[in-house]
């Protein structure tokens, strides 16, 4: 990997991977993708900015973690992140899967991760991989270093008159700004990053990114994305705010393993699987 590639990543946060999964390694991708949809998990969400379009969104789904754990350890993952972080050890954590479809989505509210999720630590990575060739104007979309910053409560996704919606709203973390309509206003106000995405492309980014996704349209009406996440040795467990229930302290994701764990512990499990 060029230096420049892990250069970015460490700076910006997020940076494009050209070709890093072969034809034969993005057609199991879709079809555990595609598994996935039709075998929804108990965290499928389906509504996510009030129209009436299709959208599928399911996370860290347990029917599907055997034949994942199995893929992704017969992929390149590891030795990238290795390499990308300058970690020695590599661990997959869990996917989601993004189905957009009908031409008429909005973007997906700005976020970060680890607003919901109990992450703290410079070796986390998601990688985002479409199926489709992906415009610029369609992608995901990063606030460049955000990664470095602050830690923003929002957005909920469960008010569609408000992106900025707070999770928690108990005062612990400053309120997501509304970056959509500062960046209407002054196209400047955030450096924000894009790429056109083609098949075997991935996008890693840091899951403490500013980021939201572009919505779908009449030019590019369906859009399938499997986001993967991964750890290395620098990763650490965070407690979230206990004001919200559904999150408190150890988010929805493998919350008796996260109970386990204190502040500051490294993030480890035999339920995640090593591949480095």
């Amino acid at each position: 990997m060029d230096e420049s590639v892990k250069e970015a990543f460490r700076k910006d946060g997020a940076v494009l991977i050209k070709d890093c999964l072969s034809e034969s390694q993005l057609a199991q991708g879709y079809d555990a993708f595609k598994w996935d949809v039709e075998n929804p998990g108990p965290y499928v969400f389906r509504a996510l900015d009030g129209t009436s379009l299709q959208t599928h969104i399911d996370n860290s789904n347990p029917l599907a973690k055997d034949r994942l754990d199995e893929m992704v350890a017969a992929m390149p993952f590891g030795e990238l992140f290795a390499e990308l972080w300058g970690s020695e050890h590599v661990w997959y954590f869990a996917e989601e899967v993004f189905v957009k479809e009908g031409g008429k989505s909005g973007r997906g509210p700005w976020h970060q991760d680890t607003s919901v999720l109990p992450w703290a630590g410079r070796h986390w990575g998601n990688a985002w991989i479409s199926f489709q060739k992906v415009p610029k104007k369609n992608s995901l979309e990063i606030v460049r270093g955000s990664h470095l910053g602050i830690q923003y409560d929002g957005a909920s996704f469960r008010n569609p008159d408000d992106p900025t919606d707070p999770v928690f709203d108990d005062g612990t973390w400053p309120r997501l700004p509304a970056i959509d309509k500062e960046l209407a206003a002054d196209p400047n106000a955030y450096d924000v990053l894009s790429w056109e995405v083609e098949p075997g492309d991935i996008v890693a980014l840091h899951p403490h990114c500013l980021h939201g996704g572009a919505g779908v349209d009449e030019d590019f009406p369906d859009r399938h994305t499997l986001v993967l996440r991964f750890f290395g040795d620098d990763a650490t467990f965070r407690p979230l705010p206990e004001s919200n229930p559904r999150y408190a302290r150890n988010g929805p994701l493998f919350a008796e393993e996260m109970a386990k764990l204190n502040a500051g512990d490294p993030f480890r499990s035999p339920v995640f699987r090593q591949l480095v």
